[in-house]
């Protein structure tokens, strides 16, 4: 499946990060229904444009959920992970996240989701 993409006229950052998810078919509908367009909390969302996301985007495949994560340049991981955890519904989002994911009920959102290696890239 192919995805239409609007260019960036800008230099930017990109993490690729993964999370597994409990392999119930009815929760992962539930995930998918979660962050269809417009279910996502807007306090959430604006939290995460507030500490420097510019664009987010969330693939599964069976139980197995990766986001590719597009930030601006001078973005720093840890510390925007950090800032983000204190914004507002970001604690009760993660709550509610929680039961689909295969995480300890008390991970962070930087420890749900770890950061892939790139080992390739075609061109530059």
């Amino acid at each position: 499946m192919a995805y239409a993409e609007d260019a960036r006229p800008t230099p930017f950052k990109r993490y690729c990060k993964a999370l597994r998810l409990q392999a119930d078919t009815e929760l992962l509908a539930a995930y998918r229904h979660l962050h269809a367009p417009g279910n996502a909390w807007p306090e959430i969302t604006q939290g995460m444009r507030e500490v420097g996301i510019l664009d987010m985007e969330i693939y599964l495949i069976d139980n197995q959920a990766f986001m590719l994560m597009d930030t601006v340049p001078e973005f720093d991981h840890d510390q925007a992970m950090q800032t983000l955890a204190t914004k507002p519904r970001q604690a009760e989002w993660e709550a509610l996240v929680a039961p689909f994911q295969q995480t300890t009920p008390d991970a962070t959102a930087a420890e749900k989701w770890q950061l892939l290696e790139r080992i390739y890239k075609l061109g530059a």
